[in-house]
């Protein structure tokens, strides 16, 4: 299949951390970042989607688990992330994206931003759904972590 380079800007990417232990402590690979964020999701939250112009979100959950939905050519990606399994989702400027707990805890989630221009109030705003979610799908993405211990596979 033919891509542009359009299409392959909008593709996210999913990097496995590595770490060094020194004593008691493991230290993970550093993000490099303009800005750092602490993200709280609420449990049972089934966020609406959003897209930022101007910002590359990294995204590492500390805390808890959720998924990562996008909207890449009319079509969901449900992405699990949990703290079980240290990996950076870089999503990119122009992927719409939003947010699903499933569970009863929040999630805590990191975000290491990369500015590419100054940051603007429609960066954050929602712009909801074409189409409903398939939470079912979005559960057995989660199951599917558990079971399997690893990360789904940037498209």
């Amino acid at each position: 299949m033919y891509k542009t380079k359009k299409d392959k800007a909008r593709k996210f990417e999913i990097r496995q951390l590595e770490s060094i232990k020194g004593g008691m402590a493991e230290f993970f690979t550093p993000q490099a970042s303009h800005e750092t964020m602490l993200v709280q999701i609420p449990p049972d939250t089934v966020d609406d989607l959003f897209v930022h112009k101007t910002q590359t979100d990294q995204l590492l959950v500390v805390r808890g688990q959720f998924v990562l939905v996008t909207l890449i050519n009319k079509q969901y990606q449900y992405i699990p992330l949990s703290e079980d399994n240290p990996a950076v989702i870089i999503i990119p400027a122009g992927v719409l994206h939003g947010a699903i707990n499933l569970s009863n805890e929040s999630c805590v989630v990191v975000n290491a931003v990369l500015r590419h221009k100054p940051s603007h109030k429609m960066d954050y705003m929602t712009r909801g759904r074409p189409f409903p979610y398939d939470l079912k799908a979005a559960e057995a993405a989660l199951q599917n972590l558990d079971t399997n211990s690893t990360c789904v596979s940037p498209i």
